[in-house]
């Protein structure tokens, strides 16, 4: 308890994450970095440790079991889509469709920035139609994952209608008369790492010209695509095992999915109570809706392939364990996540206590804040391997030190959500970052390691965004200013880097 919001709060998100990159081994790393975390929190009593930790587990996976079900359905759908062949149909029509590596790109993220409702039906969602596709052209399950990554949590963070506008909302201080939801419209425009992220990815696709790690990854794909062994026949189904699926089949059943997701946002929000569409969204639960919406796609699946004979009854039955199978790194990593994130939460380490007291002793320097509180929740978010969480510690202290001045808080809001999204996306223990290698079928570390310079690249151009935006007090001129940077960025890139399009 003595090690609770103070400097060694940061010790085990920081022990985690040396540890993922250096040995590339994510489960051990999270489970030695929860256990220095209780070992923290309970002053070196081992005994009491193990307790701490498993109750920190407990809590967490009992409070986010909503997303493993999702999970799971969401699993048992794409085994009983690809075993009904719809899948193969899909990728019959869309090599015919599709006539290279940029169109297949681009489709991808068409797909993801349609899909804006929730970052983990996004990435899971886009991974699962796509990946057929890109790994016909031969494109990096890492440069899928990094399409993936860079059209989740970005969309959603400006997206009007999405779960991430109600986590915005919930993070501002109780008894505040600020408008939750008006404030996230506001800083839409503003928020730096999102716009330049999507701005950076297509400029990516269109040109081929990838660099650092992702540029290696990409070469040896285009040279040699292997899928990697762990997702080679992942939903353990043999070629003639197949149904005799059309691409209608799979079609129906994701336009339910989005369709009954997107109703069970509005019915969770109260759309049957009189509540706006608006404040639907604004107030739903999405993890039930995810919920909902999944098993309504799941009954409808079975109704649509069953009656058809499109895929015979035990078949259909056999997708639920192979299903299970498939989500399975993925739901065990998301656990692990959820503890350390636990145990640096406020009933424990206090890492964001920490944070927070750090920034809030330096409020008087106000022309500094919105890099600041970027850059901090960029770092936090980081650590921590949650947006969300970044947004309930750094929002109630921009309210606190900058309520004032609408036009500040605007801007500093702004620059805590593009950071929490920016760190986030660098972070190897986020949800979001999981769940996008888990869409791609990659290397989970590999998918950090490629993805990490363009995260960087981006960012250094929103901090000078930010910078602007504190000097002028003018979101619209920091916004100008980053484009101009990130333009100038990528005319580098275009003169020094090669192009890897084939």
């Amino acid at each position: 308890m003595f090690m609770a919001e103070s400097v060694w709060s940061v010790l085990p998100p920081v022990i985690t994450i040396a540890l993922a990159l250096w040995t590339k081994e994510v489960y051990m790393s999270l489970i030695i970095g929860i256990f220095s975390g209780a070992l923290l929190f309970t002053g070196g009593n081992i005994l009491e440790s193990i307790l701490t930790m498993f109750a920190v587990m407990s809590d967490k996976v009992g409070g986010n079991v909503n997303i493993l079900v999702f999970l799971v359905i969401l699993g048992i759908l794409v085994a009983a889509i690809t075993r009904s062949g719809a899948t193969r149909a899909y990728g019959e029509w869309a090599a015919k469709a599709i006539n290279g590596k940029r169109s297949a790109s681009l489709v991808t993220a068409l797909l993801g920035l349609v899909i804006f409702i929730d970052d983990y039906f996004n990435c899971l969602t886009v991974g699962t139609v796509m990946r057929p596709v890109t790994d016909k052209f031969k494109i990096a399950r890492t440069k899928l994952a990094y399409i993936i990554d860079a059209t989740a949590a970005p969309i959603c963070i400006i997206a009007p209608v999405s779960s991430w506008a109600a986590a915005v909302g919930s993070s501002l201080p109780e008894g505040s008369e600020i408008d939750g939801f008006s404030l996230f419209l506001q800083t839409i425009p503003f928020n730096l790492y999102a716009w330049l992220t999507l701005i950076f990815m297509v400029f990516l696709i269109w040109t081929g010209r990838d660099y650092g790690a992702m540029a290696k990854s990409v070469r040896e794909s285009n040279e040699n695509f292997v899928v990697p062994k762990e997702y080679q026949d992942t939903t353990g189904i043999k070629h003639e095992e197949e149904g005799n699926g059309k691409l209608i089949d799979l079609l129906l059943p994701l336009f339910v999915l989005i369709a009954a997701c997107v109703y069970g946002m509005l019915y969770t929000g109260g759309i049957h109570e009189g509540k706006s569409i608006a404040e639907a969204f604004a107030n739903c639960d999405s993890s039930k809706s995810l919920v909902l919406g999944s098993f309504i796609a799941f009954i409808f699946t079975g109704f649509l392939y069953l009656p058809r004979k499109v895929i015979s009854f035990n078949a259909f039955c056999d997708s639920f364990g192979w299903g299970f199978k498939a989500m399975t790194p993925a739901i065990f990593i998301l656990c692990l996540a959820w503890t350390l994130s636990g145990i640096c939460s406020d009933k424990y380490l206090n890492l964001g206590g920490f944070v927070g007291g750090i920034v809030s002793a330096n409020a008087s320097l106000i022309m500094f804040l919105p890099p600041i509180f970027f850059l901090v929740a960029m770092g936090l978010a980081f650590a921590t391997g949650t947006s969300w969480g970044t947004f309930g510690i750094l929002i109630p202290i921009a309210v606190a030190v900058v309520g004032m001045d609408p036009n500040m808080l605007v801007v500093c809001v702004a620059a805590i959500l593009s950071g929490a999204v920016g760190g986030d996306h660098a972070s190897p223990i986020s949800d979001t970052t999981i769940l996008a290698s888990a869409g791609a079928q990659c290397h989970h570390i590999d998918h950090v390691n490629t993805q990490l310079p363009y995260v960087m690249t981006v960012a250094g151009c929103c901090v000078a965004g930010y910078v602007v935006d504190g000097i002028t007090a003018n979101g619209w001129l920091g916004l100008g200013a980053a484009l101009v940077c990130l333009v100038a960025v990528m005319a580098a890139i275009m003169g020094k880097v090669p192009s890897l399009k084939k």
